[in-house]
C-alpha cells in the first residue's frame, strides 16, 4: 500500500533525506542571513554601495535571490506533487486528484511568489490595522475552503507524512497569512522603508522558506518511502 513503511524503505529514504537536507539547509541560511545583514547594514549606514546589495538580497524585495529561492523551492514541491500523482494514477489510486490538484496549488504559488499576484487584491478593498494589506482576508476564505477539502487526504494519509504535512503547512501559513497582519499594523503606521518593517517581512519571508523546505523534504521522504505502491482506499 501508498504509505507503507518497511525497514529497508525506512533506512533508504532516511539516507536520502539527510543527503538533500544538509545543501538545501544552508542554501536557506545563507540566503536569510545575507538579507537580514544587508538590512542591519543598510539602516546602519546607508551608503549608495549597500543599494544594489539590498535589491540583490533583501528578503522584503520581490524578483531577487529569496525569491528566486522560494519560487524555486514551491515549484519542486508541484514536480514531486505531479510526480506522485502520477504514479497514483497508474496505481487508479483514490487520491491521486488531491496530489494532482495540490501540484496546481502550488504551481501557481511558484509563479506567484515571483510575480506578486496576490498583492494588487489589496487594490479592491481598503481596510486598516492588521488588515491594512487586504488581501489576507480572502486568501484566508480561499484557504478556509481548500483545508476543508482536504480533510479525507489528509486522514488517508499514514501518521508520520501527515504530521509533516501539517507542520510544514502551518509554518508557511504562519508566516505568509499570519505575519502579514503585524506587517500590516507596523506598515500602516511607520511605512515600508525602515528597519523594522524589513525585520517583521524577513521573519515572514523566514517562515515561509522554512515551511516550503520542510513539505519538500517530507514529500521526498514520503515518495521513497512509498516507492508509489497501491495507495490506501478511501472509504466509499
Amino acid at each position: 500500500m501508498l504509505g507503507s513503511f518497511d525497514d529497508s524503505a525506512r533506512m533508504s529514504f532516511i539516507h536520502r533525506h539527510q543527503v538533500l537536507r544538509r545543501p538545501i539547509g544552508i542554501a536557506i541560511a545563507t540566503v536569510v542571513l545575507l538579507g537580514f545583514a544587508v538590512e542591519v547594514a543598510h539602516a546602519a549606514s546607508p551608503a549608495a554601495w549597500i543599494e544594489p546589495w539590498v535589491s540583490l538580497f533583501s528578503l522584503s524585495y520581490e524578483q531577487n535571490v529569496p525569491t528566486w529561492l522560494a519560487s524555486c523551492l514551491l515549484f519542486t514541491c508541484a514536480v514531486l506533487l505531479g510526480w506522485i500523482g502520477v504514479e497514483g494514477g497508474r496505481q487508479r489510486s483514490p487520491l491521486r486528484h488531491y496530489w494532482y490538484g495540490l501540484a496546481a496549488v502550488f504551481g501557481y504559488m511558484s509563479l506567484d511568489e515571483f510575480v506578486g499576484f496576490h498583492e494588487h487584491l489589496s487594490e479592491l478593498v481598503e481596510l486598516h490595522g492588521v488588515l491594512y494589506f487586504s488581501w489576507v482576508v480572502p486568501a484566508a476564505g480561499v484557504l478556509a475552503i481548500m483545508g476543508a477539502a482536504f480533510v479525507p487526504f489528509l486522514r488517508r494519509l499514514p501518521p508520520r507524512p501527515r504530521r509533516q504535512f501539517l507542520i510544514a503547512g502551518a509554518i508557511y501559513v504562519g508566516g505568509a497569512l499570519g505575519m502579514e497582519l503585524p506587517l500590516g499594523w507596523w506598515t500602516e503606521r511607520a511605512g515600508s522603508d525602515n528597519l523594522v518593517y524589513a525585520l517583521i517581512d524577513g521573519v515572514e519571508e523566514t517562515m515561509e522558506l522554512s515551511g516550503t523546505t520542510l513539505f519538500l523534504l517530507a514529500l521526498v521522504e514520503y515518495l521513497g518511502a512509498s516507492a508509489v505502491v497501491a495507495a490506501p482506499q478511501m472509504d466509499g
